[in-house]
């Protein structure tokens, strides 16, 4: 099984202000909806918590949400201790790629696991308390670019930018 992370983040590596994002991108909320779809996510807690209760579940795939809370409930989703509890139940599901969705600590923790990262690096400082680990990237070879410009839809242009480790 491929052990992936994706994530949206501005030029100073922020994902997240208030349990919230600081941006309003569609085309980067279709392109996490059309890459995650039909495959287990994993998220923290908080990461769950921020989801509009429209999203909890996210629709279309298995939700995995870790906590370190005792009796915690998250209809639609399935509960673990740890990260490593929730993708060995993936892959023993028949998982494929396993996306790791957040938030920070999350992302922390999955960067050693993890063989590939789908980043929407946006050009774009924000301000906010949870960033995106920074990484080493001679560890790690950018397979894709694909850029897009700033439009009446989208405030900031980004970068869909893949990488997987060498």
């Amino acid at each position: 099984m491929i052990i992936s992370m994706i994530a949206a983040m501005g030029s100073n590596r922020v994902i997240g202000k208030d349990n919230d994002i600081p941006w309003h991108l569609p085309d980067d909320f279709r392109f996490f909806k059309d890459t995650t779809r039909h495959h287990h996510v994993i998220m923290g807690r908080k990461n769950w918590e921020s989801l509009p209760p429209k999203f909890q579940p996210l629709p279309d795939r298995p939700n995995f949400v870790i906590t370190r809370q005792e009796n915690y409930s998250a209809e639609g989703a399935t509960i673990f201790k740890s990260l490593e509890d929730a993708l060995t139940k993936a892959s023993e599901m028949g998982e494929k790629e396993a996306f790791i969705i957040g938030g920070g600590e999350i992302y922390r923790m999955g960067l050693t696991l993890a063989e590939k990262i789908y980043l929407t690096e946006i050009n774009g400082a924000f301000q906010g308390q949870t960033t995106f680990p920074d990484f080493d990237k001679e560890q790690w070879q950018e397979i894709s670019r694909e850029h897009h410009g700033t439009d009446d839809r989208h405030a900031y242009s980004f970068d869909f930018v893949v990488y997987k480790k060498k």
